[in-house]
């Protein structure tokens, strides 16, 4: 099957074209706006039309997201999102499609669908905004708020374990997977550009404030003043190093995560080098289960594996059925089989 870029001459675009005619409006200072931005930057380097490109979002403050998309949009119902972006791109496979979700409406009413999507590898972008928190319906616990967090809807603290979206995502073998932070714009930029390129089901987390409801919530590693010896950031084929000074390393020790300076000595572990390509999705859960304050957070491209996508297999299959019989008609298939007519 041809892709996108084999299908549609790279046009040239800017930011500017990518900029809707609708107001901007969210509440001031929330990451949603850091998202627009780049996404909008980075589509004109993606090389297809503008009238290619969809934007679906559910419900949530998120969903906002296609309004001021200059590309076509659909919003539609709560975390259905994946469901309707599915539909899209098996009616028109030259479609680059995004949906735009959040911790709420991707993961609780939409887990279903999310799953479904990730484990058929349909080749739609999924990029969940995650502020650990209801903000739309004004501040109560989502499936990724923390174990024993006060919110309007757990006013003693939440009992529940709070769902990992990389985790998840890895779990339902997506074949990109990847997790940034709406202040660093820069990484947030890179990983954008990454999904767009990817073919098959692309899910980026990305840790967002939401100064209303769930101020600072990613800030214990996040903060300018301590992401560099609380995150660390993958790259392909590298170890696992980090800090102020380069000079604390993960290692791996019998199938146990290990955090030490670099130069310490190993004892028995080793380096953990990234490998991003790995068929085997067993590193990159073991990283994305990494979480602070036990252990440093990664973000980055966790996986980056090539399968056949969903759509490309149902076309296949439909190519298959129109050799053997034809393209037959719809008409045709109404009045085959058993029917009768009611007088």
């Amino acid at each position: 099957m041809a892709t996108i870029s084999e299908t549609t001459p790279a046009p040239s675009l800017t930011r500017q074209d990518f900029i809707s005619d609708q107001e901007v409006r969210w509440c001031p200072g929330c990451g949603d706006y850091a998202v627009l931005a780049q996404m909008q930057k980075i589509l004109p380097q993606v090389g297809v039309a503008r009238e290619n490109f969809v934007f679906v979002s559910g419900i949530g403050c998120s969903s906002r997201f296609p309004y001021y998309m200059n590309t076509y949009g659909f919003h539609s119902i709560h975390g259905r999102g994946t469901a309707v972006a599915t539909g899209i791109k098996c009616a028109n496979p030259n479609l680059s499609v995004w949906v735009v979700t959040g911790d709420g409406d991707g993961l609780s009413i939409g887990g279903n669908h999310m799953l479904h999507t990730l484990r058929r590898n349909v080749d739609v972008k999924v990029l969940l905004f995650n502020n650990r928190i209801y903000g739309l319906t004004k501040g109560q616990a989502s499936p990724t708020s923390e174990h024993g967090k006060h919110t309007k809807s757990t006013p003693v603290g939440s009992i529940e374990n709070p769902i990992n979206p990389v985790s998840f995502a890895i779990s339902a073998e997506a074949t990109f997977v990847a997790r940034t932070v709406a202040t660093e714009t820069k990484h947030m930029a890179s990983v954008l550009r990454r999904a767009a390129d990817h073919r098959g089901a692309a899910f980026v987390e990305i840790y967002q404030n939401c100064n209303i409801f769930n101020d600072g919530t990613f800030e214990d590693v996040t903060a300018r003043d301590v992401k560099s010896d609380r995150l660390v950031v993958l790259e392909h084929g590298k170890p696992l190093v980090f800090g102020k000074n380069s000079n604390l390393a993960v290692r791996l020790h019998n199938l146990h995560m290990e955090v030490g300076p670099l130069d310490a000595p190993s004892n028995g572990s080793h380096l953990i080098v990234h490998d991003e390509r790995a068929s085997d999705p067993t590193l990159a859960h073991i990283l994305g289960n990494m979480r602070w304050p036990d252990y440093p957070e990664c973000i980055g491209v966790f996986r980056d594996v090539r399968k056949p996508t969903y759509d490309e297999l149902l076309l296949g299959q439909i190519d298959q059925a129109q050799s053997a019989k034809g393209a037959g008609s719809l008409q045709d298939l109404i009045h085959s089989g058993d029917t009768w007519t009611i007088e």
